[in-house]
Parts: structure tokens; sequence; C-alpha cells
């Protein structure tokens, strides 16, 4: 829980780590990264096993109970699913990152625009500039993630950056922790989805300045930004009360 001291209000930072992955799942959803069951979400637990989301189940409709857990071979360790093939771009960036504890695949509406075009979206707002310009480009499309090269590709241009359009395909976020890769998924997708807007009202107008970008992530990074992270567990919950892990219960 966090606590409001002005108003002794107390939001839940967690519900459990399988209803974290659920909830993260609903949250995206809800933002925009809803290309069906076609995404991956992966959270390393202190065990060095993942959870993961089924292959078989939305993420719209994801909970507790149907998170699985793999070890980092990708060997199916607990749950009653089957995990996607694609889970090795999961694998390939954890074997690189050790400062990585969430990775984050999907096909989200706006960000897929860009890259498709092989383009990173400028900022042109404070809510876009929430995570930095931290974004990556794979330039080139040759073929799906299950593929072994396809996927070192993919996780060589994300080098250490946060996060990597890959092209004519969808977006890979990685992040330390839940909090932190949520807030920049939906960045991501708020950046690029004003982007277009703004280029398309007008095509000569100005992106943010660099330090203007970097005084909103730093206000980000010394807690001065709403919990957004909160805020979307306690949307999931009011809408599915279930999402409440059972080892939290």
């Amino acid at each position: 829980m966090i606590a409001d001291p002005a108003l002794g209000i107390r939001r839940r930072t967690t519900l459990g780590p399988a209803g974290d992955v659920a909830a993260l799942a609903r949250a995206l959803h809800r933002a925009g990264y809803d290309d069906e069951g076609l995404g991956h979400i992966s959270v390393r637990q202190p065990d060095d096993t993942l959870l993961v989301n089924p292959l078989e189940v939305g993420w719209d409709e994801l909970l507790p109970g149907d998170v699985m857990r793999i070890d980092l071979d990708g060997t199916i360790v607990d749950g009653r699913w089957t995990v996607t093939p694609a889970i090795r771009l999961h694998l390939n960036v954890y074997a690189a990152r050790d400062d990585v504890g969430v990775v984050i695949h999907n096909h989200p509406r706006w960000a897929t625009v860009w890259a498709d075009v092989g383009r990173v979206p400028p900022i042109f707002d404070q809510t876009g500039a929430v995570a930095g310009d931290d974004v990556a480009l794979l330039a080139e499309y040759d073929g799906s993630v299950v593929e072994a090269a396809n996927s070192n590709a993919a996780v060589d241009a994300l080098g250490a950056h946060s996060t990597i359009l890959l092209a004519n395909h969808g977006v890979l976020v990685a992040a330390p922790a839940i909090q932190e890769a949520h807030l920049r998924a939906v960045t991501l997708e708020w950046r690029a989805r004003q982007a277009w807007r703004v280029l398309t009202l007008d095509p000569a107008a100005s992106p943010l300045a660099d330090h203007v970008v970097e005084l909103v992530r730093s206000e980000v990074a010394a807690g001065r930004r709403a919990p957004l992270w909160e805020m979307a567990i306690a949307r999931e919950l009011r809408a599915e009360p279930r999402l409440v892990d059972d080892a939290q219960t």
C-alpha cells in the first residue's frame, strides 16, 4: 500500500505476483495494447523463474490463476495453459540485461503505426515526455521473433535502451520493475498517438526541447508525478475484483 499523507488514502501497490501480471495485461489492453492474443508479458521472480501470460487467454480477461511460470530456458514450471514460442525474445532480453525485471511485447495501435514507417515519434507534450526519450528502432523487418536470428537482432538493437520500435511489427518495453514497465508502455502509446495528431494538424510543429523532456523525466524519477500503476490497479480491481492473487488473500 501507499499512503497520501494529506488525505490519509491508501492505495494498493501490488496484487501479488500473478495478480500484478494480470492487472498489467488488462491495464495495457485498455491503453491500446490490444492486438488480441499476440502479445506477451514476463516478470522475473526472485528465484529467476518468469511469470508470463498464457497463449490462450486474452489480455483483457487474464486472471491470476491463468498466469504461467517458466524457467530461463523457457520450460514450463507451473500453469494449466501453454506459452507462446515467441517468449524466446524475452529470454534473450533477460540473458543480455541483468537490469531488466519486466518485458512487454505487443502491437499497440499507435506506436505500431510509427514502427511500420520506421520512425520514432517526436515528443510534443509532458505526458509523452514522462519516460524520457529512451526509444530505439529496429529499422528492418525480417519476420517473426520466433526465429532466433530475428529475436537476436531485436535484442541487439534494444541495447541498453528501455524501449524499442520493431519495424513493421510492434514494440518491446524493458524495465526493472512492473510500475516502470507500465509507465513506459502507456506513455509511449500516448506519445505515438499525440505525435500523429499534432503532425496531422501542423506538419511543422516543434517537439519539446531535450532539456524539457529531461526535466519531466526527472520529476517522475523523484516521485513528483501521479502514481500511474497504483491508479491502474485501482481501476482494474473495480472492473474485476478477482484480480487479487490468492497468495494475497
